[in-house]
């Protein structure tokens, strides 16, 4: 075993130690390519110490965790062999390097996990790294700078692959970062570009704890702005700031307000370099991404921060056209529609109407079969607007309302989306207390089932605004 991988234990032993309980596991997570038999023994080995030291308590944590990634180890889901996890690594790098001297296409990277889509699992995050560590071993070192690169390229492929499980593969791919950063010199160009991918990989990461993911995302995006420097490397620059935007718009930690004053400085900072000219796809992206942060802002004259939301998703649909870019063009007209419900200047009739016809044009691209979650979204979006209609009539702007919010519970159920199933029965409440057909008595007895059906996600230990905005709501 190479002294760098025992000095690797050392660390992270060393962390687990320190570490509150409880977050054992997401350390452990974000070190899946130190994962193996030579980290049990290491553990095991420094846990004897601590007790030959008298140090009693936290030999018995290592031990205990030890015996957790033995448990780990042990693990075979399906009954598949490390040897076929092995094959499926030894093949995709074979294939990596094929289409990095031009032999092949990237289709038969996709082609191969396609067929081993069953081997993407977080057993692969483990044996990826522990493979190309034990590989760089047996290699002279005039291989080391190509097997992290085809490590780095395989790590984007398989965090890309469209169809396979997405939680496992962001697991894989962060495993696969943090082994080619750890054999790659800091402060250097594939070290920043790596430090971007692997902020990517965490602001997108499900297991773990979401905060957690965010800070890390942050932290990667900070280093890697220490190299890509706005004259030395401005496209990558730009994109960087963008990325980081993006963590700090939906960051959980720190002040809501600052991070959002963070997010809109740097989507400025890229669209220094992000012009309609020279990169109006990009551009488009960081108008809408800048949009979503005026509109939620928290300092500054909330008017004109509606006004500046407006503005730039107007200005990400000069590029962002339905024959074009169906997607982004949805996704955008539905953020037009929020920023239209709830804007302060102009005529509110006028602004309802707006709202209301930017939501029907999303739903155009937006639908059930294609788009399910969004188009639940938008259909929630659309009854809120059709509950406080002003224009049309008021009888059958509540119907429509109450429509929407059924077609929104088709996808959003308790079992899949239980937040949104909750704010949608909360909204669908609403309506019908509010609704003017239909026998009264009954509208009432459907009001008071749906704030009940949103209680039993809108608990006071977990959702504690919720849960008295709703118990109000119903008294």
């Amino acid at each position: 075993m190479n002294e760098q991988r025992l000095t690797e234990y050392g660390k992270l032993i060393q962390q687990l130690l320190e570490c509150p309980e409880g977050e054992e596991l997401d350390i452990l997570q974000n070190h899946l390519h130190l994962i193996d038999e030579g980290l049990i023994t290491a553990t095991q080995q420094y846990a004897q110490h601590l007790a030959e030291t008298g140090k009693k308590n936290k030999a018995q944590r290592l031990l205990n965790i030890a015996e957790k990634l033995t448990e780990w180890l042990n693990q075979s889901p399906n009954s598949v062999s490390e040897e076929s996890y092995i094959t499926l690594v030894q093949q995709l790098i074979q294939a990596e390097y094929e289409v990095g001297t031009g032999k092949a296409d990237e289709s038969i990277v996709y082609h191969i996990l396609d067929n081993n889509r069953h081997l993407l699992d977080e057993n692969l995050a483990r044996i990826l790294p522990q493979y190309a560590s034990d590989l760089i071993a047996k290699l002279p070192a005039e291989y080391i700078d190509l097997i992290v690169k085809l490590i780095g390229n395989l790590s984007i492929d398989i965090k890309n692959f469209p169809r396979g499980d997405r939680k496992a593969q962001i697991e894989i791919a962060i495993a696969g970062y943090l082994f080619v950063l750890s054999h790659r010199q800091e402060n250097r160009e594939k070290w920043a570009i790596t430090q971007n991918n692997l902020g990517n990989a965490y602001l997108y990461r499900i297991r773990g704890n979401r905060a957690q993911n965010q800070e890390n995302a942050i932290a990667a995006y900070l280093l890697a702005l220490e190299v890509y420097t706005k004259e030395d490397f401005p496209i990558n620059w730009a994109m960087t700031q963008n990325n980081l935007g993006n963590a700090y718009s939906d960051r959980i930690r720190g002040d809501k307000a600052q991070n959002l004053e963070n997010a809109i400085a740097a989507y400025h900072l890229a669209l220094l370099v992000r012009t309609k000219e020279d990169f109006p796809i990009d551009w488009a992206m960081t108008q809408n991404n800048l949009g979503n942060a005026y509109l939620y802002r928290i300092r500054g004259n909330r008017a004109q921060n509606q006004e500046s939301a407006i503005a730039a998703y107007l200005l990400a649909l000069e590029v962002y056209t339905k024959e074009d870019f169906p997607m982004d063009w949805a996704m955008t007209q539905n953020n037009l529609g929020n920023a239209y419900l709830y804007r302060i200047r102009g005529n509110r009739a006028q602004n309802q109407e707006s709202a209301i016809a930017a939501y029907h044009l999303a739903l155009e691209v937006y639908t059930k079969e294609d788009f399910p979650k969004d188009w639940a979204m938008t259909q929630n979006n659309l009854a809120g607007a059709y509950s406080d209609r002003i224009r049309g009539d008021k009888a059958q702007n509540l119907e429509n309302a109450i429509a929407a919010y059924h077609l929104a519970l088709e996808v959003y159920t308790k079992e899949d989306f239980p937040k949104d199933w909750a704010m949608t029965q909360n909204n669908l409440a609403g309506a019908y207390y509010d609704r003017i057909r239909g026998d009264k008595a009954q509208n009432l007895e459907n009001a008071i089932a749906a704030y009940h059906l949103a209680l039993e996600v809108y608990t006071k230990e977990d959702f504690p605004k919720d849960w008295a905005m709703t118990q109000n709501n119903l008294a």
